[in-house]
């Protein structure tokens, strides 16, 4: 076969190819303009029951990706791909992908599992696997917080998912505790007395409900009370609440004459005798 009939039979496969190949560029670029379309539309659907922005993000691209990938199978149909031994190959790959990054894969799905739950949200205040701080960002793979010293923790999502979850940003009232040692000579009712005015009279300390102090054990060298009051967290900051309780505390304890002991300990010494060292 001479060069001629290669070239016109080249030409004439490319004629015949070319049709198909503007069809198939074209489904694929107005796949692309048009992927916006129905991902607003999705996400506005869901956005009536799902008030999330991270959720609602996330609902967005993947209805997004999935008129592209649609819309590439179309186009790539056009041309005679062989779309369903392609399909096909990337399902094996997939599994043998996915089977050796089986824990980037766990952490992806308990993120979409965290997402749609909703347990906490961006900026409260939450103690999860050994870790305490505020919510900075919630990704598909891990979740970022903020410890109280400014350290920023990246938590992988299936730690996350696994372990106990407190949010402290949930309730509007929080408890909070304060143990007090009383000196075994001091009349207890008086000093309780004392002690739950002062607390009472803190800026913060929520007279709904009330404050209240119990007798919880007798110690080596004290009586053990614990005052219980209630902090309104949407309002006023309980570490600083809890501080001036504290001050409180001790103000009154000196002003009322309160004897607030430390452990002691006595040591008896022996001094030994000439004639015993013998």
């Amino acid at each position: 076969m001479d060069i001629s009939a290669i070239m016109n039979e080249w030409l004439a496969s490319f004629l015949l190819f070319f049709p198909k190949l503007i069809a198939a560029i074209v489904i694929f670029i107005l796949t692309l303009l048009a992927a916006s379309i129905p991902a607003k539309a999705m996400r506005r659907l869901a956005s009536r029951r799902i008030k999330s922005p991270e959720v609602l993000k996330l609902i967005k691209q993947i209805s997004q990706w999935t008129v592209v990938i649609i819309g590439t199978v179309v186009a790539l149909d056009q041309v005679d791909f062989n779309v369903t031994g392609f399909v096909a190959g990337l399902g094996i790959a997939g599994f043998t992908i996915g089977f050796a990054l089986q824990d980037i894969a766990r952490n992806f799905i308990s993120g979409l599992i965290l997402l749609y739950r909703q347990p906490f949200k961006i900026g409260d205040f939450i103690e999860v696997s050994g870790h305490t701080g505020t919510v900075k960002m919630i990704n598909i793979r891990d979740t970022e917080i903020q410890t109280l010293d400014g350290d920023l923790v990246i938590i992988p999502n299936n730690k996350v998912f696994e372990n106990p979850i407190i949010n402290m940003s949930t309730a509007q009232l929080r408890r909070r505790t304060v143990r007090i040692g009383l000196g075994y000579e001091e009349d207890v009712d008086r000093a309780m007395d004392i002690f739950l005015g002062a607390i009472q009279a803190v800026a913060g300390v929520e007279n709904e409900p009330a404050p209240m102090i119990q007798a919880m054990s007798m110690d080596d060298s004290s009586l053990s009370l614990t005052a219980f009051y209630w902090v309104d967290q949407k309002e006023n900051s309980p570490l600083r609440v809890h501080s001036e309780v504290l001050k409180a505390v001790n103000r009154v304890s000196h002003e009322h004459h309160i004897n607030l002991p430390y452990p002691i300990q006595t040591v008896l010494v022996q001094q030994s005798s000439a004639n015993d060292a013998k």
